[in-house]
Order: structure tokens, then sequence, then C-alpha cells
């Protein structure tokens, strides 16, 4: 397929039917996806550069709690061996570094959870997969799930998704969630835009909250 400007490309997927906002509902929760050391250590084989992201990500922690929405984290851990990340954990050797009690899977400095706040420990990229959101999400009322994490290819679009096969409203916080590859995270953004979830900047985020 010849190459075209991404503004064409973007007008023929919008043309096809793809790209309509869902909006917001009136019960979010924030989800902070795999927020850990392992992305933001430069000795650890994950970094990703995201420091910038995770000021944004503190920011959206600070204004869910005012509001007193709830707010989940999830992370990765796996038992010795990894037994319990099947072809997965084969799949990215770098997994194995992600065993329970590692330093790398501790939470980043300034989101940490606080008491009442829900932890999601996962093997795989969704959030939802093998484990309780959907029904901790279900029990509180939530509609609407604002997504912030890494990585936007991997499990932020895979919790995505999810949230959206569960019957959530997702939207992805744009430069909240961060990638390896700026090229992979706008080419990501772009598509959970158009078929699964609703990308917005935080600023849009944050308005949506301070009207709750």
């Amino acid at each position: 397929m010849a190459s075209r400007n991404p503004e064409d490309f973007e007008q023929d997927y919008r043309s096809a039917g793809f790209g309509h906002k869902l909006g917001f509902g009136t019960r979010p929760a924030l989800i902070l996806v795999d927020w850990f050391r392992a992305y933001l250590e430069k000795s650890s084989p994950l970094y990703a550069g995201v420091e910038t992201e995770l000021e944004v990500a503190k920011t959206l922690l600070s204004a869910a709690r005012k509001k007193d929405i709830p707010v989940v984290f999830t992370k990765v851990e796996y038992m010795p061996g990894g037994a319990d990340g099947g072809h997965y954990y084969r799949k990215v050797p770098s997994l194995k570094h992600l065993y329970k009690g590692s330093p790398l899977t501790d939470f980043a400095g300034g989101l940490k959870p606080r008491e009442g706040e829900f932890v999601i420990i996962k093997q795989y990229p969704s959030g939802f997969f093998g484990t309780n959101l959907a029904s901790i999400l279900t029990t509180l009322g939530v509609d609407t799930v604002l997504i912030s994490g890494l990585t936007t290819s991997g499990c932020v679009r895979a919790t995505a998704l999810d949230a959206l096969q569960y019957g959530y409203i997702p939207v992805v916080v744009a430069d909240a969630c961060g990638d390896r590859s700026e090229e992979v995270q706008k080419a990501n953004l772009f598509d959970l835009d158009i078929k699964c979830a609703d990308v917005e900047s935080s600023q849009t985020v944050l308005d949506y909250l301070a009207s709750l």
C-alpha cells in the first residue's frame, strides 16, 4: 500500500465511520496501569524514558483523590521461574525481572496507593485478564475508566480494549501514557482513538473531573 499523509488516512478512517467519540460518563474511576520502577530506572532493561508522563499521571491522581473517585493501580508480578506468565513470559524475556519482591515492581514515587485504593496484580497485559478488576468496577457503579500508564502499545492498549468489551467507556489520557518510541506512541494513540477508546488530553480530563 502506498504511503499517504497522516491527514489523508485519518480522513479515510473517519469517512468509513470510525472515530466516533463516546464522551464521558458520570461515574469515573482512574486506572493507573503499571507505573512501577522497571520503566523508570535507567539501569532496567524495561526503562522507557517516561518521566514527563509520570508528572502528568501524578497530577491526575491528585485530581482524582480530591474528587474522591475510585483509584486502581495495576502492576505485574511473577512467581519465581514465571510459570504463571505462560507464553507471554516467554515472549518477553525481560519480564523475568518482575518477580514478586523485586524492587523494579515497586510503584513509582508519587504514585503509591493509599488505604482504600485498589491494587491489581496481573501477569498479562490487560488489567482485566485473570483479575477481579471488572467486578470491582461494577460493584462501585463505574461507567467510565480514565487510563494512564505504560506502555501505550502494550498494557494500556490491552486494558482499554478490555474496558470497552466489559461495558465501560475507556478514556486514554494521551500525555499521561508513554511508550519506548514516539512513533509507536503516536500510532497506538491514533488507533485507540479511532477504534476502541476516546483519547483525550490531561487538561480535558482534568476539566471533566473538576466539573463533577
